[in-house]
C-alpha cells in the first residue's frame, strides 16, 4: 500500500507541475501532505498502515527541510554574490571575447557552451557551473536570438557527464553504499564519459546548424566600441576593481573545492567583502540586493518545499517500500543481466528520488542480489551512476531550478525539450561501458 501511495504521489505531482496546474513551490508542499493525510486515513483500515501517527507529519517534514537548509542557505547567498559580481562587471571582458570568437555565428555558440560547462563543472557543484556559464552565455543567445532552451539543455547534459567524478556526488555515494574504492567507479568509467562528451558535441552541432539555419551569422562589431555589459544597472559597474573581483571570485572556488569552510558559510563571507569593497555605500547595496532577492528567494522557496516532499516520502516509509518492491518484481531469470538493468532503472529511480534514497537504499540490495551471479560491488556501482544526466532533470534536484530560473525557462518545458537528449546520453554511456566490459551485459559466475 505504501508502494502504492508513493507512486501515487509521484506521479500526481508530475502531472500537475508539467501540465502547469500548479507551480512547483505549491505543489511540492500541498501535494505530499494531502497523501500524507490519506495515509493516515487508510490506516484506521489497512493492517500494514497501523500506527502511522498525524502527529508524526510535523516532525517528518522539518526533517526534510532541515536537510536541505544548508543547500538552500548556499543558493541564496551564492545568487546574490554572482549577481552583484555581475553587476560590477566581472564577466564583461569574457563575455567580449567568447563574441569575438563566435563572431555571431549559432554553432560556434553552442560548442562554445559545451566547453565551457564542461570546464567549469570541474569543481563538482552543479549551481556554481550554472550561475558562471549562464552569466557567460545567456547574454550572448539574448544578442544573436537563440532559444535559451538550447542552453540550458546544452549545460544540463555536460554537467550530468561531469557530475561523475569523485567529488561529485554520486560516485562517491555509490562507492560509500557499497563499500569500494571511489578510483575503481570513477577511473574506468572515463571513457563511457569521453564517448558520451563527443555525443553531446555532435548534439551541439546539430543544434548549432539547425539554429544557424533559423538565424544565420549575425553580425556583431565588437571591436568597434560595441559596449557589452551584462549587468542592468550600468552605475553599479566597478570596472576599476575587476581584478579585486576576479581574485575574489578565484579564491571563493579554490576554497570551495578544498572545502576549507562549508559552503554556505563561503558564499555569506564572499558576498559580505564584496559588497563592502565595491559598494561603500549602504544605500547601493539594499538596492542592489533589493534587485535579485526576488530571483533568489524563488529558488530558495522551492528548496524548502522540496525539504517537505523528501520528508514526507521517507519519513511515511514511502520509499522504502517502492525500493523493496522494486528488487522483488525483477524474475529471478533477470539476475545475471543485473548490472544493465540497474543501469537504465538508474534514470527513473534517481529521476522519481534523491540520490540518497537511490545509493543507499535500493543499490546495496540489487548489488546483493548480483553478488550471486558474480557481477562485483564495483561494477554495480559504476551501472548504478549511468543514469545521472537524467537525474539532473528531477523535480527534487535543487541546481536544475536555479538552471530554469537564470535562464528564464519554464521548467516543464526544459523537460520536455531536454529529457529525451538526456536519456541518449544515458543509454550512450551505457552502451559504451557494456562494450568496453566496464561492466557485464550478462553474467552467470557464481
Amino acid at each position: 500500500m505504501l508502494t502504492i501511495l508513493g507512486l501515487g504521489m509521484i506521479i500526481c505531482f508530475m502531472y500537475l507541475i508539467m501540465s502547469k496546474r500548479l507551480s512547483a513551490l505549491v505543489a511540492l508542499t500541498l501535494i505530499p501532505i494531502l497523501f500524507a493525510l490519506i495515509t493516515y486515513a487508510l490506516s484506521f483500515f489497512v493492517d500494514s498502515l497501523a500506527g502511522f501517527n498525524i502527529s508524526e507529519l510535523g516532525p517528518m517534514m522539518m526533517e526534510g527541510i532541515k536537510k536541505l537548509a544548508p543547500t538552500g542557505v548556499m543558493l541564496l547567498f551564492a545568487i546574490l554574490y554572482f549577481a552583484i559580481m555581475i553587476d560590477t562587471g566581472l564577466f564583461d571582458p569574457s563575455v567580449k571575447w567568447i563574441l569575438k570568437q563566435v563572431k555571431g555565428d549559432p554553432l560556434k555558440v553552442t560548442l562554445g557552451t559545451i566547453t565551457l560547462t564542461l570546464i567549469v563543472s570541474l569543481d563538482g557543484d552543479g549551481s556554481t557551473t550554472y550561475m558562471i556559464c549562464v552569466a557567460a552565455m545567456l547574454p550572448l543567445y539574448k544578442r544573436i536570438g537563440m532559444s535559451p532552451l538550447i542552453m540550458a539543455c546544452l549545460m544540463m547534459l555536460a554537467s550530468g557527464i561531469m557530475n561523475l567524478t569523485p567529488w561529485g556526488g554520486p560516485t562517491a555515494r555509490a562507492a560509500t553504499a557499497l563499500h569500494v574504492d571511489p578510483n575503481d567507479v570513477f577511473v574506468p568509467m572515463l571513457f563511457p564519459m569521453f564517448v558520451a562528451i563527443i555525443w553531446l558535441y555532435f548534439l551541439g552541432f546539430m543544434y548549432g546548424r539547425m539554429e544557424r539555419k533559423r538565424i544565420g551569422i549575425v553580425e556583431l562589431d565588437i571591436s568597434h566600441g560595441d559596449n557589452i555589459q551584462i549587468s542592468q544597472v550600468p552605475e553599479a559597474n566597478r570596472h576599476h576593481l575587476r581584478t579585486f573581483n576576479a581574485l575574489l571570485t578565484l579564491g571563493l572556488m579554490i576554497t570551495l573545492v578544498m572545502g576549507i569552510l562549508s559552503a554556505p558559510i563561503l558564499f555569506m563571507v564572499a558576498l559580505c567583502i564584496a559588497l563592502i569593497v565595491n559598494y561603500p555605500d549602504l544605500d547601493m547595496q539594499k538596492r542592489l540586493v533589493g534587485n535579485h532577492s526576488a530571483s533568489a528567494l524563488a529558488v530558495v522557496g522551492i528548496i524548502f518545499a522540496a525539504g517537505i516532499f523528501t520528508g514526507i516520502l521517507s519519513g511515511t516509509g514511502m520509499v522504502d517500500a517502492m525500493s523493496k518492491q522494486l528488487v522483488e518484481i525483477i524474475p529471478e531469470s533477470m539476475g545475471p543481466y543485473l548490472a544493465p538493468i540497474t543501469a537504465v532503472i538508474s534514470m527513473p529511480l534517481t529521476f522519481f528520488m534523491s540520490n540518497d534514497a537511490f545509493y543507499f537504499g535500493v543499490l546495496p540490495v540489487l548489488s546483493e542480489a548480483a553478488g550471486h551471479y558474480g557481477i562485483t560491488p564495483a561494477e554495480m556501482a559504476r551501472a548504478s551512476i549511468v543514469g545521472q544526466p537524467v537525474h539532473l532533470l528531477s523535480p527534487l534536484v535543487p541546481s536544475t531550478y536555479l538552471l530554469c530560473g537564470l535562464a528564464g525557462i519554464n521548467f516543464g518545458e526544459h523537460q520536455e525539450f531536454t529529457i529525451k537528449w538526456a536519456v541518449i546520453t544515458c543509454l550512450v554511456m551505457l552502451v559504451t561501458a557494456v562494450i568496453f566490459g566496464i561492466f557485464p551485459l550478462y553474467s552467470t559466475l557464481g
